[in-house]
């Protein structure tokens, strides 16, 4: 599949450390509306710079377009891009406001095009483990999930000085003013997604626990730094997220079962240990084993060592997804429906800034197929 890329910042320089890893994707060039960053995208990867978006557009070159621009400019950008007969893979969120959202997922239909999205953790070994183990019953039924999104107490931390390897800066004013909800839910919600099914409701509380960050975004302009939402699934699941940055880091994922427990240490890290604790009943009591069951991952080892020996999460898990999909005439796992059911429990956790909220989920989506090798 031969992609282009909008959007030359920090988020682009994860795609590129993994792209040329994968025959799939072919990289025919990449815009961004600043020529600078741009021009410093491209000497870095050795990639043509189109000279306008229009140009890019014009490409009959080019299949698949990545969105990776900042979040606000997702839905003008995937538009345009439908528009021109371009399959679209998209950063999250789809859109800024659920209406957009839908509104790609319609002009997907209505031109014969596919729009997929991130994230695509779910694609990897920790996810298609856990999601197997629950599938085969491992912990029972499952009633409960605990799933914990807090980045850490970000203001404290050197947000400024951190560069992609194009030299590109962490978009920390985005951050703040979009929010790590928005910016960060998608990766434990997919997985629940796939686990549970459609979410038909969510109740919301959201605020502002740090009010002076010293980031040069006015508090005004600030999104909630932590979210708690109560998820409700059609399949009787409820689920738990926290998201924030202001805890102590922390991307634990935890499913309470009937006959147990399912745990991820991190949603994140593509190797990610999976455990299994089970619950024991001695003298007519219930309790939980004192000891954890770690289990093998399914799969191959996903994650890519670079040069300087840091493991990195393959981003371009869920392009390569897209384009086999294409190539097998099947639906894509990351569908257009899925990153619009994604975006819209994101934005009812969001709308909880000035109090809570509480939301019915009207997007549905076909279930999910298991990646080949966890099935």
């Amino acid at each position: 599949m031969r992609i282009a890329i909008v959007g030359c910042g920090f988020v682009a320089d994860l795609y590129m450390d993994t792209l040329r890893k994968h025959a799939d994707l072919q990289l025919a060039g990449a815009w961004d509306r600043d020529p600078v960053r741009l021009a410093l995208f491209c000497r870095t990867y050795h990639v043509p710079a189109y000279p306008s978006f229009e140009a890019l557009l014009e490409d009959g070159g080019v299949d698949t377009v990545l969105n990776l621009t900042n979040p606000h400019s997702h839905y003008p950008v995937s538009r345009a891009c439908l528009d021109a007969g371009k399959h679209v893979y998209s950063e999250k969120p789809l859109a800024m406001d659920a209406a957009d959202a839908a509104d790609l997922v319609q002009r997907a239909h209505a031109h014969g095009l596919r729009l997929s999205g991130a994230p695509s953790r779910l694609l990897g070994r920790p996810a298609q483990t856990a999601w197997k183990l629950l599938r085969e019953g491992a912990i029972g039924h499952p009633h409960l999930v605990y799933a914990e999104m807090d980045d850490g107490l970000l203001h404290r931390m050197a947000v400024r000085r951190w560069r992609g390897r194009s030299g590109a800066p962490w978009p920390h004013e985005d951050e703040l003013r979009v929010g790590n909800t928005l910016e960060h839910a998608g990766y434990v919600l997919t997985w629940l997604a796939a686990m549970f099914g459609p979410a038909t409701r969510v109740t919301a509380f959201g605020g502002r626990a740090v009010a002076e960050k010293h980031l040069d975004v006015p508090l005004h302009e600030q999104a909630a730094d932590v979210t708690f939402a109560g998820i409700e699934y059609a399949s009787g699941t409820i689920a738990r997220l926290t998201c924030s940055i202001v805890a102590s880091h922390d991307h634990t994922l935890r499913v309470f079962g009937e006959d147990g427990i399912l745990s991820v240490d991190d949603v994140w890290k593509p190797e990610s240990p999976v455990r299994v604790r089970r619950r024991l009943t001695f003298r007519g009591r219930t309790m939980e084993s004192p000891f954890a069951s770690k289990r093998k991952l399914l799969g191959d080892a996903e994650a890519i060592r670079l040069s300087k020996g840091r493991r990195k999460v393959d981003f371009c898990l869920g392009p390569v997804e897209l384009a086999r999909a294409l190539r097998e005439d099947r639906p894509s796992r990351l569908s257009a429906e899925l990153a619009l059911h994604v975006a819209e429990i994101s934005l009812a956790i969001t709308q909880a800034i000035d109090g809570d909220a509480r939301v019915a989920i009207q997007s549905r989506f076909d279930p999910i197929d298991p990646m080949p090798w966890a099935r």
